[in-house]
């Protein structure tokens, strides 16, 4: 639709969508048959740039080529340029991206086509937008099921701890007394531990340079402790050189110890959980636990608890260790019935 003029005071404005772009601004005068040719003016303009500017020539393979260049991450990359090659961006709608999906994860759930197709698609075409290559695009996810990622808790470590190496053993602890992630953990060397401030420097790289210093509680830093090791600058605290060589020996600890099969990632989500349900507000869970969001805190590690007497501490009272009995109040005595 052709965008519309309206006086505001003195002045006359342009306002409206043109080629799918919202557009307003000031015509700069107050004659109506002035403002009338500039509106018309913007309009062409719009309609020229969005047939014949930089966006209508550029190939995927372009904007994938300046995506790698921009130094962003190029995981899944190889097979969607396969796929889009040399195909205009203009030509690639939101529609086409979903398809795409099902093309090339056939098998797949809505989360890792969302994960390895739409998220990755979704940034090399946007990126290619912030250069004033073509518009910005938005693509609808596919439905994911939630499944509720059982948590690490104190007494599951120490069985475990009870049965591991004292490497494995102090990864573990590590793990669930930081929130440290299995990569960061593995990675971690004697040169960023402090035995004496009882803290240690994790690091990474993605999605930009970040370090976080992690206190060591009581367990944690008994454990690291006991690690025999020469503790030189750049050698490894756990001995474990990447995540995988952990995975190998992971299970067979569990099996030996005859506890839940949790994976190294349930230590991190453990330790949200915990500090949550022991009072500790989720901002503070958050920076402690190397989460930039909060909200991400609350949607995937805050469980209700499962005792129904919790809500006696709103009148300052613990909430009773068994459902079966309650606490009641007749004149001045209390008794309890079963």
């Amino acid at each position: 639709m052709p965008l519309n003029i309206k006086k505001r005071g003195k002045i006359w404005h342009y306002s409206g969508s043109v080629s799918g772009r919202r557009l307003r601004g000031s015509c700069g005068t107050s004659d109506k048959a002035i403002a009338q040719r500039v509106a018309a003016e913007v309009e062409a303009k719009e309609w020229k740039r969005h047939l014949d500017g930089p966006g209508a020539h550029v190939t995927f393979a372009q904007a994938a080529i300046a995506y790698r260049s921009a130094e962003k991450p190029t995981r899944f990359l190889d097979v969607i340029e396969d796929h889009w090659q040399d195909t205009p961006i203009r030509d690639i709608s939101g529609g086409a991206i979903r398809q795409s999906a099902i093309k090339l994860y056939p098998k797949a759930k809505g989360a890792t086509r969302n994960r390895q197709v739409i998220v990755p698609t979704q940034a090399i075409i946007n990126h290619a937008a912030t250069l004033d290559w073509c518009s910005p695009i938005k693509v609808k996810r596919f439905n994911v099921d939630a499944k509720t990622k059982a948590p690490a808790t104190q007494e599951w470590v120490e069985a475990f701890a009870a049965h591991a190496s004292p490497h494995l053993a102090a990864l573990c602890y590590f793990m669930f007394g930081t929130g440290a992630r299995i990569g960061e953990a593995v990675a971690l060397t004697w040169g960023k531990v402090d035995l004496t401030k009882r803290t240690a420097v994790l690091s990474g790289l993605k999605p930009k340079p970040w370090t976080r210093t992690a206190h060591l509680p009581p367990p944690v830093f008994a454990a690291i402790a006991n690690i025999p090791s020469n503790r030189k600058p750049d050698e490894q605290v756990f001995q474990y050189f990447e995540a995988g060589n952990v995975k190998q020996v992971w299970d067979g600890v569990i099996e030996r110890a005859g506890i839940d099969r949790l994976t190294p990632h349930s230590c991190r989500h453990g330790f949200a959980t915990t500090l949550l349900q022991r009072g500790v507000d989720p901002k503070t869970v958050a920076a402690r636990g190397g989460w930039k969001d909060v909200a991400t805190v609350m949607k995937f590690y805050a469980h209700a608890m499962e005792d129904t007497t919790v809500t006696d501490r709103l009148f300052g009272t613990n909430p009773t260790q068994d459902a079966t009995k309650e606490t009641v109040t007749t004149g001045n005595k209390r008794t309890k019935q079963a």
